[in-house]
């Protein structure tokens, strides 16, 4: 009997409906999710951008600084005063640094450092970088290079370079191992010759190399050159005269200038001792000093010319008036005032000749005090000379309100008046220009026409005066010594007493020597100083006028000046001594 099976059907898993609001809420989510991003997304793209940009170029991109070259000082013939030379500066990652105790010798020697030194710089501490040395010359760049020390390495830079040395420092002046101006020149005119740097972009890597160069941002600008209205003949020419008349005389220092009257150009400023900008170390601050410029001291008789002057422009007296100087001494009050011997009767032009200090002391009693301060103002002294140079001096000119009577006589032969070097040159170009000072520079004119000048006395004042100081340089004078062969000079002898503390050290004195030449038609004003010479002499008259020679005779010829002389002088003639 057959059995009936009942397969029946497969049951169907049960269905739950999922509700609508549910699904809804899903789908909203998801595109609300959808989106939020695509905003977030068009915020960083467009909105964010620019800030974005700026988060990954400061993690990657730099600017790198294009140097621009420093300009070149020159002098008024083209002769390079100051100009860059191609340098290295070997630095180190002291973490990197492997050397031997041979090699640790071998570069200290190179470099000029001592063992200690290099041993202290590259301290394994938390210095990744490192200047051993900076402006180290190419060669011992290279013979650095060739020892191959791990973590020793090298890059480019300049370095300043004064091929004059000695001879133009004190206007040159210097940069500091960054290429800026620290002294002199160099630092007057900084911002024209440093020019202005350059800019490159580039990416780093995280290491700091560049990948990728993005091109330059900004082109570097060259510094400007600078022409000077020195001359580097007539330069070394003072300082050679400057150096051999400090180590004659065993003095302190000395200093000279030398003016062309046609332009008011400054052919030659020139201190003695000096130094050499390309090698600082252990320098002496005192050497830095532009004494001609920054120092003041009493000028002596080489003022008495400017007194006398005065009295010929106002008509108190003529070259010919007689003044008496008796024994050679004169009391004013409880102040006695001397001649270094006694000269009688005197004309006025021999008052100038024999430096004689009651002579010209008398003539400035006929003077009224406001006229010799107005006068001694007009030709700049007791006034900071604007020269373009730093650290210039005013000098000391006390208001003539407060003068007494043998003030007036000391300051009429230059004691209690007080001016730097250049300020007395400055003033001496009244006299070669027949009455006109002249301004001065430092830069060289574009053009050689003569230039002109302030009125302060009468051609025919400063002609008699140029006279008067000739006979200065003459046999009876106090400075024949001041003597050319080939040109007539003319100039005043100057011999004061040094001011120290709160009065004068008459164990030390300044020889000064004031002039012009040749006289027949002035081409140079020269001016020297020269401070506490303590052998061979101390009187102007023998100390500073045979450097005034020096110079003048030398200059003359290298300027291609026409002898205006006969070639003889009366050199070897015994001067007459000044009075103090």
């Amino acid at each position: 009997m057959s059995r009936a099976v009942n397969i029946g059907t497969a049951k169907t898993p049960p269905h739950f409906p999922l509700e609508t609001w549910r699904s809804r809420l899903a789908l909203t989510g998801i595109l609300l999710g959808m989106t939020a991003l695509s905003l977030w997304a068009v915020k960083l793209q467009l909105l964010d951008n620019d800030f974005l940009q700026s988060k990954g170029d400061a993690r990657y991109s730099r600017l790198l600084e294009i140097p621009a070259p420093r300009g070149k000082i020159y002098d008024r013939n083209g002769v390079v005063l100051a100009s860059n030379i191609p340098a290295r500066a070997i630095w180190v990652i002291p973490e990197d640094v492997r050397m031997t105790a041979a090699q640790e010798t071998k570069l200290a020697s190179l470099l000029g450092l001592s063992v200690a030194e290099i041993r202290k710089k590259v301290a394994k501490d938390d210095k990744r970088f490192v200047y051993l040395k900076r402006q180290v010359p190419q060669d011992v760049s290279d013979q650095i290079k060739a020892m191959k020390i791990p973590g020793v390495n090298s890059q480019k830079e300049v370095k300043r370079d004064y091929p004059q040395a000695e001879v133009f420092a004190h206007l040159t002046g210097f940069t500091n191992i960054e290429g800026q101006g620290q002294e002199g020149l160099e630092l007057v005119y900084d911002k024209d010759i440093q020019g202005q740097v350059g800019k490159r972009k580039v990416i780093k890597d995280r290491l700091g190399n560049v990948i990728e160069d993005q091109g330059v941002m900004q082109e570097a600008r060259p510094g400007k050159d600078v022409y000077l209205s020195l001359d580097a003949r007539v330069q070394y020419i003072v300082y050679t005269a400057l150096r051999d008349a400090v180590k004659y005389h065993n003095a302190k220092s000395a200093s000279a200038m030398v003016v062309d009257t046609r332009t008011g150009e400054i052919l030659a400023l020139e201190n003695y001792p000096s130094y050499d900008p390309n090698t600082r170390a252990g320098m002496d601050i005192e050497a830095l000093r532009n004494r001609a410029v920054t120092d003041i001291f009493e000028p002596g008789s080489t003022l008495k010319p400017f007194t006398v002057a005065l009295a010929l422009e106002q008509g108190k007296v003529t070259p010919q008036t007689p003044i008496d100087t008796g024994n050679g001494q004169l009391q004013i009050g409880d102040a006695l005032i001397s001649d270094s011997h006694p000269n009688g009767r005197l004309t006025v032009q021999e008052v100038i000749q024999k430096s004689s200090n009651i002579g010209t002391s008398k003539i400035s009693f006929m003077l009224a005090p406001q006229d010799m301060w107005t006068m001694f103002d007009s030709v700049g002294f007791g006034r900071q000379y604007k020269i373009g140079f730093p650290g210039v001096a005013a000098g000391l000119l006390r208001p003539y309100k407060n003068w007494q009577k043998v003030e007036q006589a000391t300051m009429s032969y230059g004691h209690g008046i007080a001016m730097s070097l250049l300020q007395l040159t400055h003033a001496y170009t009244v006299f070669a220009r027949d009455g006109e000072m002249i301004d001065l520079t430092l830069i060289k004119k574009e053009t050689s026409e003569p230039a002109s000048g302030t009125r302060v006395f009468s051609a025919k004042t400063a002609q008699e005066m140029r006279t008067m100081m000739h006979m200065a340089t003459e046999p009876g004078g106090t400075a024949p010594k001041a003597q050319v062969i080939g040109y007539t000079v003319a100039g005043k002898t100057g011999t004061a007493y040094k001011v120290e503390g709160n009065g004068y050290n008459k164990n030390k004195y300044v020889a000064t020597f004031a002039g012009l030449a040749p006289v027949s038609e002035p081409r140079i004003v020269v001016t020297v100083m020269v401070d506490d010479p303590t052998a061979n002499g101390h009187f102007g008259g023998v100390v500073a006028a045979p450097v005034f020679s020096q110079i003048v005779s030398e200059t003359l010829r290298t300027l291609s000046v026409t002898p205006d002389a006969p070639y003889k002088t009366s050199i070897n003639h015994t001067a007459t001594e000044e009075s103090m």
